[in-house]
């Protein structure tokens, strides 16, 4: 069976492949999309998705397709789900990158991390007059919605601050919210994050009247994807005064113009989707679970981390 891999992860799985998966190396888009007729088994991530679009499409004899990414509302997922092919992503993998990300943005956001990193490039002493640490996590009360392997992570880590967190969880109880119950309890939090798949049912959550209901010294935190916000809402209440502040790991587009408005939006702060980027051992772990699955799909075992292709996750 032909897996088509990139060059990469090579030093990661060449040799540890199970006897009946022969492996093709890609080196770039071109490469992809040329040996993508090939492919029974296929792991075709890029940043620009370009390539990977044209290599599913080729792909005609493709079986499974395996990306370290959680996020794969990019793909064809209703074309993958009739042509009978499984799809495995990253799911868990990144979950506390981004999760310590989230922390850094909410830490950094409370103590004004940002301000006094500038006033030291200017080599300017801040007086003590006016101290730009104004809040805290311990005591602050925190909404997470999307309780996947992220939500989760942020959960955990909130507690050791001892921050008051609530979670939105599809099912609700137990304690959490549900999806229809936290829209009414906006205005009682101090942070709200945002780790949600891209689904159609999560697109445009946060539109101008969901903004509106949150406190005017809220801040929040976008680690989910780019659609879930209305960003032009956004801008609007923050320049008016209605919204403490923002994080935004993702935008639309991306990259960001250097005129766009966001940037310049009162307490927003764009990070330039830097949260999941996988670091040496993420890449080293979703090669272990890349070989791992291989064995499962020769025998015909489930997959670890399968996506859900009616769900999107």
């Amino acid at each position: 069976m032909k897996a088509l891999l990139p060059t990469s992860v090579r030093p990661m799985l060449e040799g540890r492949l199970p006897a009946g998966i022969e492996p093709l190396w890609w080196r770039d888009g071109d490469e992809l999309v040329a040996l993508s007729p090939q492919a029974e088994i296929g792991w075709f991530d890029m940043f620009d998705k370009t390539a990977p679009k044209q290599a599913v499409a080729g792909a005609k004899g493709l079986k499974w397709l395996n990306t370290i990414f959680s996020g794969v509302d990019w793909m064809p997922l209703p074309d993958l789900q009739q042509r009978g092919v499984k799809l495995t992503n990253g799911s868990g993998l990144t979950a506390n990158l981004v999760a310590e990300f989230a922390l850094t943005a909410m830490l950094g956001f409370a103590r004004g991390y940002p301000q006094i990193v500038r006033a030291a490039d200017r080599h300017e002493w801040l007086p003590p007059t006016h101290p730009l640490a104004t809040r805290e996590l311990a005591g602050s009360r925190v909404l997470i919605l999307g309780y996947g392997a992220i939500g989760q992570a942020v959960e955990r880590m909130l507690h050791g601050f001892r921050a008051q967190v609530t979670v939105v969880r599809r099912k609700g109880g137990e304690g959490a919210l549900g999806p229809d119950e936290w829209r009414e309890q906006l205005q009682t939090f101090d942070w709200v994050v945002l780790a949600l798949p891209g689904t159609p049912e999560t697109k445009g959550l946060f539109d101008a009247a969901t903004l509106a209901r949150l406190r005017s010294d809220a801040v929040l935190i976008n680690v989910a994807r780019a659609d879930v916000l209305d960003q032009q809402a956004l801008i609007a209440a923050l320049h008016a005064g209605k919204l403490g502040g923002a994080v935004l790991d993702l935008t639309d587009p991306e990259p960001l113009p250097a005129d766009h408005p966001l940037w310049s939006a009162p307490n927003c702060l764009v990070t330039m989707h830097q949260a999941g980027l996988p670091t040496p051992a993420t890449r080293q772990a979703a090669a272990d679970r890349f070989v791992a699955n291989c064995t499962r799909f020769l025998a015909g075992e489930a997959l670890v981390s399968e996506v859900d292709l009616g769900l999107g996750y």
